[in-house]
């Protein structure tokens, strides 16, 4: 009998008793959900976020990425409190968040509640006052002709490391491996492209004899990255800033359709695509998802979840259709959370996706047919022996969606 969830209704209940159990699930039909620790409670601690575990597991997310916990480096901070990127201890917690023994608590309580946990990892550069930079010797950082440390973009906060020395390999190899012994399933690897990619096929081939099932995503879209250094998922970031623009009236179906058959090409098909509406960046920067799509945020959240190779991405407060820019480098915290339409969008959207493996990235998810562009709208299916979904969405106003179980 065929199941539809038609345009702008997802119901979370729908398909519940077909889904598979968090662990039974792999990487490639899981959901990720970013969390920004300082912003995510009032507190802004693990332990105010262990409290909230519960209404994670309800949402349904699968894996949950921790940005930066690390102690945040005082010279030149930006801000207040500093920019989670600008580290200045790899095997310490940010005093802000509480001690290693809170993060150890909410780890296991994850654990325990079926999650996986994943940290960001800085692998391009330290704080300036790193304490690596009085520790080690000079060379292993860049060094302007003066001996000062080298800054990137405005990146004024930070110091970048220098990979031509094997030494800093082998002591981020030991740094990443400090966490993997307390139990992390992985790591998020912020400008994975910065640093060369034979460090992360050392690196990342060292962890996962350690632990088999480690999952990596990639900071970046270079297919090296799957096919040299081995990471899991990359980030589709053309993708995003194409569906921003079709939100606005810049693009149409035909790019999109152009976009899918160009990344069909260049991503080896065990690999998938980190798709999103929103992250960290492009909330404080560019502004939130309803900023920069307007009408369209519901219609281009469900290609992230449909479309091939795709590992969806929910960040900080999105459940909640929370319409703020988090402050970067000071305390701006979510005051409540609360139930609404956007926590059922998204329970139905993660309880479709894992009811229906077609959908799941890489080479457990099924094939993709495209069926029409007519009228600016995109309608394709994701097939599987024993499960095939039709997918339509209309991108331009009134943005309608459909989905539908078709076997």
């Amino acid at each position: 009998m065929k199941k539809i969830i038609w345009l702008l209704v997802l119901l979370a209940t729908v398909f519940t008793s077909c889904s598979t159990a968090p662990e039974e699930r792999s990487w490639q039909n899981s959901v990720i959900y970013e969390m920004n620790v300082r912003q995510y409670t009032p507190e802004g601690t693990f332990a105010a976020a262990e409290k909230e575990l519960p209404r994670l597991e309800k949402l349904g997310v699968d894996i949950l990425w921790l940005m930066p916990i690390y102690p945040i480096g005082v010279k030149e901070r930006k801000g207040t409190l500093g920019s989670y990127y600008a580290i200045s201890d790899y095997c310490a917690v940010n005093p802000e968040f509480g001690t290693l023994e809170d993060f150890d608590h909410f780890l296991a309580e994850a654990h325990d509640r079926g999650f996986k946990v994943i940290l960001d990892w800085v692998a391009n550069h330290t704080s300036p006052d790193a304490r690596w930079i009085n520790e080690c010797p000079a060379d292993w950082y860049e060094r302007d002709e003066e001996g000062n440390t080298i800054v990137q973009y405005d990146w004024t906060d930070i110091a970048a490391l220098n990979y031509e020395n094997k030494a800093v390999w082998k002591a981020q190899q030991e740094a990443m491996h400090f966490w993997l012994k307390r139990g992390v399933d992985g790591f998020r690897c912020d400008m994975a492209c910065e640093v060369p990619f034979e460090f992360w096929k050392e690196t990342i081939e060292g962890l996962r004899q350690e632990n088999p099932q480690l999952y990596m995503l990639a900071e970046g879209e270079n297919p090296s990255l799957h096919q040299i250094s081995g990471f899991n998922t990359s980030y589709a970031w053309e993708l995003h800033h194409l569906m921003n623009d079709i939100a606005q009236g810049k693009k149409t179906v035909e790019d999109l359709v152009g976009y899918l058959e160009k990344d069909a090409q260049a991503t080896p098909a065990e690999a998938s695509r980190l798709m999103f509406t929103s992250n960290h960046d492009e909330n404080s920067w560019a502004g939130t998802e309803f900023e920069r799509m307007g009408e369209a945020v519901k219609a281009m959240a469900v290609l992230t979840f449909t479309l091939p190779s795709s590992q969806p991405l929910i960040y900080t407060g999105q459940e909640m259709g929370w319409n703020h820019r988090f402050q970067f480098f000071e305390k701006d915290p979510i005051p409540a959370w609360k139930e609404n339409g956007y926590t059922t969008f998204y329970q139905g959207l993660i309880d479709f996706r894992h009811s229906n493996p077609a959908l799941a990235s890489g080479l457990e998810g099924g094939s993709f047919k495209l069926l029409s562009t007519e009228g600016n709208t995109i309608s394709f299916t994701r097939t599987l022996p024993d499960n095939q979904v039709k997918v339509t969405v209309q991108l331009e106003a009134p943005w309608k969606y459909s989905l539908e179980v078709l076997k």
